[in-house]
């Protein structure tokens, strides 16, 4: 066979591996051939392509970001965009994709399925908020990144006696935000699932204080306060209509020192979470999830995403893998709730 592989969305530490994996294993073992397709959907939709052989993929394990590019390209914003990702992929040869990517990229490789593409999805995203895999790549990196910036930044609070505040990213999740500050020692977390009230934030820093300890507060991009909305940086949608979030932390720094007079002062780490060489879990699971997409493919078993369950990786159909956000569930956010204040 001739197989397609192309990285979609947001870049993360991981997706090299996965590459590496899905071609060794395909030309080694099962004897196929490989196309990458540049930049995510855009590549198929304009026949942009790279060689992608076992030469192309060595020493790509500890890399960061992607050797194939990435956009937020979504075909189905296109006019024609389905006949011209099919036209493409026969010019090319290529008998099927595999679509390496979050809840939009594999949201597309779903309705392709639906229209005849043969194509198997790999769950990437540092947000972990795909429901049917219990961990995506690219997650532990951005956890284990977004807690040396807390550790880092406890001193520094100490020492100055201030009230610090980070911003991570997770969109409308909040699991990087719930495992970093928990690892971190952070004294207050807040996340989307849960939306928060200003005078009781307030009243954790100023319990902080009284233990005569400056406290951390570690927020999710898409955390917002009780009968609040969302801070955003701009207003403009992407392709698959999602608004850029960032300011939260900008917005409690106001707030904590007009209602507190505390000095505060906020760090958004953005997109320091996503790049960078990956964690060893992470290399471990994306070099796995290449090795299971490539037996989906060569077993003629399209439409599914390899997803992990406990130590096992499994095969759920990719309708069932963006079916419903992964959220944080109240049980887990109370066991953070008792380090509080």
């Amino acid at each position: 066979m001739r197989i397609g592989v192309l990285t979609g969305g947001g870049d993360c530490p991981g997706l090299n591996a996965v590459i590496r994996a899905v071609v060794r294993k395909g030309e080694s073992v099962y004897g196929h051939h490989f196309v990458g397709y540049r930049d995510g959907w855009r590549g198929p939709l304009t026949g942009d392509t790279v060689a992608l052989d076992t030469a192309a993929v060595r020493g790509i394990l500890p890399r960061g970001g992607t050797i194939l590019g990435s956009s937020r390209t979504n075909p189905y914003a296109a006019v024609d965009g389905v006949d011209l990702i099919r036209r493409n992929l026969a010019a090319d040869g290529v008998d099927a994709i595999i679509a390496i990517g979050g809840e939009d990229t594999l949201g597309v490789a779903a309705r392709l399925h639906a229209d005849g593409v043969a194509v198997v999805g790999v769950p990437k995203t540092i947000d972990n908020d795909l429901s049917a895999t219990d961990y995506t790549f690219g997650f532990d990196t951005a956890v284990n990144i977004a807690t040396e910036a807390v550790d880092r930044l406890h001193t520094t609070a100490e020492s100055h006696h201030r009230v610090l505040i980070v911003e991570v990213m997770g969109r409308h999740a909040g699991w990087i935000a719930l495992h970093s500050g928990m690892a971190g020692g952070a004294n207050v977390i807040l996340i989307p699932e849960r939306p928060f009230d200003f005078d009781k934030v307030c009243a954790f820093v100023e319990s902080r204080f009284a233990t005569h300890y400056a406290p951390i507060i570690v927020v999710a991009e898409g955390a917002t306060p009780i009968a609040g909305t969302m801070a955003t940086s701009d207003t403009e949608l992407d392709a698959f209509g999602h608004v850029r979030l960032q300011g939260i932390a900008a917005v409690l720094e106001t707030e904590i020192r007009g209602r507190t007079g505390r000095d505060a002062r906020a760090t958004v780490l953005g997109h320091l979470q996503r790049g960078g060489t990956p964690t060893a879990f992470d290399r471990w699971l994306a070099t796995r999830f290449g090795l299971h997409a490539v037996d989906a493919v060569h077993e003629g078993d399209f439409g599914v995403m390899v997803a992990l369950h406990g130590t096992r990786i499994d095969r759920v159909p990719l309708a069932e893998a963006i079916g419903e956000l992964k959220t944080v569930p109240a049980e887990l956010y109370a066991e953070a709730a008792v380090f509080f204040g």
